[in-house]
């Protein structure tokens, strides 16, 4: 069996690496296609080194562009390395517009889809991303849901394709690479941080790098007492520039940071702010409490459970909740036990 993997962007540099071993371990042939939607270096090539992976069979150079440009830009490289390696399957991760490409050209292509993380929802559907993982979803043949709430979601839906709960290949990652970070990552030295006395800020989603929204995020990050380490995106930086909008002098901006770099402030910061769906979960299970800065959450979990809370862009509510933030005594175990890849290479084999 062959399997083109479909990435793009950071998470799902994070998510393949674990599954890639486990497809090895099973005897799976796996073909990887980069579509360069984050082209930075410190936001994809480093993923390759640090993880280990092997060096992608196909690069594309999606960039930056509008969401339909992006995917059309994506749909003659995806087609090509389908066609050329004879794929049984396209395995795609999440809602990005790299997810959505390669579900579309392989639907087109006659070559069924597996996507992880299926059946996630926000209810947001001004968020591009709720509209990606909703037609991926009913494109897929295999839909590899990360806990029983987003099986149900996809019956409810009436989606098609095969539902099976596997866990979240996230916790996989979290569980090897966690530790790893700790002991290989000098970052607290480097900043001169001591763990648990700071927070952890990360803002990259289109919604939020705009006004007025941008600004009222800083206006919340500004109002902090603690010091800040704010690993900033491209895009950000720019907007930023654009608009004249200052940090505060207890934010401290840094480039963008290596995998177990961010890991491993991450996994000791006292609070992360966060407008990212795997620092949502990454927070649960380092067991540091999370605000963030969204409307919404596909993630409804981690705030039920009272370990993250929603702030959207109010100022207030932002400063508020990292100020008072904490995490339960006790927490369930959420989205697997971090042996998804297993299971998924294990359900893609039976195929």
């Amino acid at each position: 069996m062959r399997v083109l993997s479909v990435v793009g962007n950071r998470p799902q540099f994070i998510k393949s690496a674990p599954l890639s071993a486990a497809l090895e371990a099973a005897g799976i042939d796996e073909v990887l296609l980069h579509t360069g939607q984050h082209y930075d270096h410190e936001l994809s090539q480093l993923f390759f080194e640090e993880l280990g992976l092997g060096e992608p069979t196909y690069r594309l150079e999606a960039g930056s562009l509008p969401h339909d440009e992006m995917i059309e830009r994506m749909r003659p490289g995806i087609l090509a390395a389908i066609e050329t390696e004879h794929s049984d399957w396209v395995i795609v991760y999440g809602d990005t517009n790299s997810t959505l490409a390669g579900a579309r050209v392989a639907h087109d292509a006659s070559v069924p889809v597996a996507h992880i993380e299926a059946g996630l929802r926000s209810g947001d559907w001004s968020m591009p991303e709720e509209r990606n993982r909703v037609e991926v979803d009913r494109l897929a043949q295999l839909l590899f849901c990360p806990d029983e709430r987003s099986a149900r979601t996809l019956a409810q839906e009436g989606v098609g394709g095969e539902a099976l709960v596997v866990g979240d290949v996230m916790a996989d990652a979290a569980r090897l690479f966690g530790p790893l970070a700790r002991e290989r990552s000098d970052v607290l030295g480097r900043f001169s941080l001591e763990p648990g006395n700071y927070v952890l800020a990360t803002v990259h989603r289109e919604a939020n790098v705009v006004q007025p929204r941008l600004g009222h995020i800083i206006e919340g990050l500004n109002a902090l007492a603690d010091r800040v380490v704010f690993p900033i995106h491209p895009r950000t930086r720019a907007a930023l520039a654009r608009e004249k909008l200052v940090p505060g002098p207890q934010i401290e901006l840094t480039e963008p940071l290596g995998y177990l770099d961010l890991t491993a402030l991450a996994s000791q910061a006292r609070v992360i702010a966060t407008d990212s769906g795997g620092l949502q979960k990454e927070a649960y299970w380092y067991g540091v409490p999370c605000v963030t800065m969204r409307p919404s959450t596909e993630w409804v979990d981690t705030v039920e459970e009272g370990a993250n809370v929603l702030v959207d862009d109010d100022p207030a509510k932002i400063a508020r909740a990292v100020a008072e933030a904490r995490i339960p005594a006790s927490l369930p175990v959420l989205y697997g036990d971090g042996h998804a890849s297993e299971k998924i290479a294990a359900a893609l084999k039976a195929r």
